[in-house]
């Protein structure tokens, strides 16, 4: 097992990383807590950031509290009530705090893992004190995919109101800590000699609150005549392969935060639901990238996509805060995915290839698709498929999506990919696992073959095994008897399987 000691050199620490300000406003407390968070302050002061007397318009962070197993109510929750209690034009990202007893904190795990094994769960057994009727659907789905943690994490956000949690697991004293935020993260971390644990504490947290979002896209250019559209074969490509992955349970259903807790104006805190992923492939006659539309405008059923579901991308603002659409006539034209501006950045080192389309050619990116799903990879062949690591940091400091820091990860990995830097390279597929969110997918131009059909063949081969849990820290691959690289999680979390 990791602990932070080991998790702190300067190696492992982002570079872009600032000075952030802070401000508690924290109410339930514990004897715990109450020593927790004065290490943590010290901690944020330590490195160099502002702790500050009362929240502000420069405040980054507001540090709240809740309580552990029972609801609180969303007059008191931070993220609904910080405007208006300190008068201010935004909501700071709110990390709140919670404290778990281990007997009570391991019973219900034990609880999760004993109702989400059996082959028809019954709703009743999910009705959590504060939770929606609908909860049921969505703890059931989650814990799937990341086991009784992961189920756990939902119901400790719902009940907190409170996205950004940091839950802290002892008696008078830290044994454990898990930081979890909105994709479903639940790195696990456990405390050392001194003053490191509360250090890396920080260290994550200012990560998250130094780079910024990057989903103000801007429309540009005039729209896609809708007779244009309609000759074009790739939307009907996308359609194909949203059944194909579909039938691979690829994607989990969207989360809708109203299925979780009812709370009034979920929305203007926070997206109302998010997907579970996006895909985008290589259009030459336009040229562009078409992508899946955002699942934070409306919920987007990935297995079942139409037209009006895909978005045209066509290059990245000059600033960086989004992505250049072109919009299509006829259509909804709602905003690309959140990871859009990530999808196109990552050609922009790699080489450009010549293709033959309906007998005519044309000039595209060495990638021509990119799949992004709330998945871990288990296992790939490396005669057909390349992992591509990130840089050191994000393993130990992960970002969020729609970041530009994780939109300037998945670039560098990718620049390094051999296959892709040598388009004559016979591997077609190439990967990168991002640390408490999922795997990043491409494809190469592969003759006759159809958009994403490398990869769903990949898949029921076995050169690329797909699995629902996604690692939360550093990890490697290593090799199989059976040809294959097969995962090594070095920093595995308990309960994150059934």
């Amino acid at each position: 097992m990791i602990r932070t000691s080991s998790l702190t050199s300067k190696q492992q620490v982002h570079p872009w990383l600032r000075p952030v300000h802070v401000a508690v406003v924290a109410s339930h407390t514990s004897p715990l807590l109450d020593n927790a968070l004065s290490r943590l302050l010290d901690a944020f002061r330590v490195g160099g950031h502002l702790v500050q007397e009362a929240p502000d318009e420069t405040t980054d962070l507001l540090i709240a509290s809740a309580p552990f197993g029972r609801p609180l109510p969303w007059r008191e929750a931070v993220l609904f009530t910080a405007r208006r209690r300190f008068g201010l034009n935004r909501v700071p990202t709110v990390l709140t705090l919670v404290h778990a007893l281990p007997d009570e904190f391991h019973r219900l795990l034990d609880q999760l893992r004993r109702i989400l094994r059996r082959s028809s769960p019954d709703p009743t057994d999910f009705a959590f004190e504060g939770l929606s009727p609908s909860a049921f659907e969505v703890l059931v789905e989650q814990g799937k995919r990341g086991g009784p943690i992961l189920a756990l994490e939902r119901i400790v956000q719902a009940q907190a109101k409170s996205i950004r949690v940091l839950l802290f697991v002892g008696e008078d004293h830290p044994e454990e800590a898990y930081l979890f935020d909105l994709v479903g993260a639940y790195p696990r971390l456990l405390p050392s000699e001194g003053e490191a644990f509360y250090h890396d504490l920080v260290l994550r947290i200012a990560t998250v609150l130094s780079t910024r979002q990057i989903t103000e896209h801007e429309v540009v250019g005039e729209p896609i005549p809708a007779e244009e559209w309609r000759s074009l074969e790739t939307p009907l490509h996308m359609i194909e392969a949203a059944r194909e992955f579909g039938l691979r349970r690829f994607f989990d259903p969207a989360v809708k935060i109203a299925d979780l807790v009812a709370v009034p104006s979920i929305g203007e805190v926070i997206a109302e639901q998010y997907s579970e992923g996006c895909f985008a492939t290589w259009e030459p006659r336009l040229p562009g990238l078409i992508s899946t539309v955002t699942g934070s405008a409306r919920p987007v059923d990935k297995d079942n996509i139409t037209a009006d579901d895909l978005a045209v991308i066509v290059g990245i603002r000059d600033d960086g805060r989004g992505a250049l659409v072109r919009r299509v006539e006829e259509h909804r034209n709602d905003p690309p995915s959140s990871e859009a501006v990530e999808m196109f950045l990552l050609d922009r080192s790699l080489p450009t290839v010549s293709i033959s389309m309906n007998g005519r050619h044309y000039k595209a990116p060495v990638v021509r698709s990119k799949l992004h799903g709330h998945r871990g990879v288990a296992a790939y062949h490396p005669d057909f498929v390349e992992f591509v690591p990130l840089d050191e940091p994000y393993y130990f400091y992960p970002v969020s999506c729609a970041t530009e820091a994780q939109a300037y990860g998945i670039y560098h990995a990718f620049s390094r990919a051999e296959c892709l830097r040598h388009p004559e390279d016979p591997r077609q597929a190439a990967f990168t696992i991002l640390p408490g969110h999922g795997v990043m997918i491409v494809e190469k131009w592969a003759p006759g073959k159809r958009p994403f059909q490398v990869l769903w063949e990949y898949m029921d081969a076995g050169y690329l095994e797909i699995e629902p849990r996604v690692p939360q820290g550093a990890l490697t691959f290593v090799a199989g008897a059976d040809g294959r690289r097969h995962l090594h999680d070095l920093m595995p979390v308990p309960y994150a399987e059934l």
